[in-house]
């Protein structure tokens, strides 16, 4: 008997957490490093898209990554989408609205497809005319916050995110950091606040899963205390 008491316990681990790591400032880097990889991933990927349909045209002189894209997009994406995906569990705690709707991986992964989908649709899908591709592309964007978001604040960052995405990539367009190859509206395609809200829906809904872990592992250690 006394030997049992005297053995050490193991910590016990807790999705991507291990319980000894409980400190808010240590989980806020693990998440946010997460996040960062899942948007340069995110961003090649969707990159390569946009490139096979000739929608994006970069400079001949900043043509530096196997992915023909400009080295620092792929870093800024990853960085957008940490902000993004810290932002959002953020604000939830902030409004004291946790977001409960249907909140699993599986979810998750599903929010994923379908943004890539989204993107997709606007890369190799014929439309009539701009108009109707950006029409189709809302319904798409609304229809993804509603099926795996619904709450308010997410739909009000979203609109936020796609403002401030859209016109930082006017004013990289503007100032001749790289271009469209037929753009439809100020220098930019009319269609791209549809992309950025859904990729910020979509990059919130990680953010949320991933810090629904550091609840748990400090609710653990609550409970052994």
């Amino acid at each position: 008997m006394a030997e049992k008491d005297a053995m050490p316990t193991l910590p016990k681990k807790c999705g991507p957490y291990i319980s000894s790591v409980t400190s808010r400032g240590m989980n806020l880097v693990i998440r946010g490093v997460v996040l960062f990889f899942i948007g340069v991933f995110l961003a090649l990927v969707l990159n390569l898209l946009q490139i096979q349909r000739n929608v994006t045209l970069f400079p001949p002189d900043v043509i530096t990554s196997i992915f023909s894209s400009a080295w620092w997009v792929p870093p800024c994406c990853g960085t957008a989408s940490a902000v993004i995906g810290l932002l959002y569990p953020c604000m939830d705690r902030h409004l004291g609205e946790p977001h409960k709707f249907k909140r699993e991986w599986s979810s998750v992964m599903r929010c994923v497809a379908v943004f890539v989908g989204i993107n997709h649709a606007s890369a190799k899908v014929d439309f009539a005319n701009n108009i109707q591709l950006s029409l189709t592309l809302a319904a798409l964007s609304i229809g993804l916050w509603w099926t795996f978001d619904r709450s308010r604040s997410g739909f009000g960052l979203g609109v936020g995110i796609a403002f401030l995405a859209t016109l930082v990539s006017q004013l990289l367009v503007y100032n001749g950091v790289y271009q469209y190859t037929s753009p439809d509206f100020l220098y930019v395609r009319s269609w791209l606040p549809c992309i950025f809200f859904a990729g910020g829906i979509t990059m919130g809904n990680i953010g949320r899963q991933l810090a629904m872990y550091e609840c748990k592992v400090i609710a653990e250690k609550s409970h052994e205390d």
